[in-house]
């Protein structure tokens, strides 16, 4: 099984949202919100509206952390200005207790609607959207990954350390060279090394 990679490059990112756009505000606002806060998917998709109505911060305890042994706390992810305004217009006329990102099919056995985005058509929707550029490496981790390495990669040099450590802190990882490998940087230091590699000619 393929690890699941980054986006790295700033302008398939920009495409990526802009394509999504054209096609669906929800998708891209759901891939927004995933490269700008970091969150799991499993988490974006349980998003009700009340969090993010009137809010600069959304307050969440992460679903991985809360019914098993990892550290279990309350975590606050800025809504990125970048896409404040879009948020706001989006969710005009939503009911507080709307699912952020509702699934638009009713449930094959119970017949339920309003329920929220499954996992699985999230999944879909990333990997078509993000597979139209040649990215090979994607799954719903794809956007918490993209967050993580382009927060560290825009650090200044000075800041890479301290960056490092809100990331380790984030992510609920207690080994830097994990967070590291998480982010695909090591692989990336692998690559330039051997590019820069050179056995002198005769």
């Amino acid at each position: 099984m393929n690890t699941v990679q980054p986006i790295r490059d700033p302008v398939i990112i920009e495409k990526i949202k802009r394509d999504l756009r054209y096609n669906s505000e929800r998708n891209y606002l759901f891939f927004c919100m995933g490269i700008y806060s970091g969150l799991r998917v499993s988490d974006l998709r349980m998003l009700q509206v009340v969090a993010v109505r009137n809010k600069t911060h959304i307050t969440l305890i992460e679903r991985k952390t809360e019914n098993t042994r990892k550290r279990s706390k309350k975590k606050k992810f800025i809504i990125h200005p970048e896409i404040a305004e879009d948020l706001s217009k989006y969710i005009e006329g939503m009911d507080d207790y709307d699912y952020l990102f509702p699934s638009r099919q009713k449930k094959t056995k119970t017949g339920e609607r309003d329920q929220p985005i499954d996992r699985s058509t999230a999944y879909k929707m990333l990997n078509k959207a993000i597979g139209r550029y040649g990215l090979k490496e994607v799954g719903t981790h794809t956007l918490r990954k993209t967050w993580g390495y382009h927060l560290i990669m825009t650090a200044p040099p000075e800041r890479w350390a301290y960056t490092l450590a809100l990331l380790m802190d984030m992510f609920n990882h207690s080994d830097q060279s994990y967070t590291l490998r998480y982010l695909g940087l090591t692989q990336d230091a692998m690559d330039e090394a051997i590019v820069r590699m050179s056995y002198p000619k005769y």
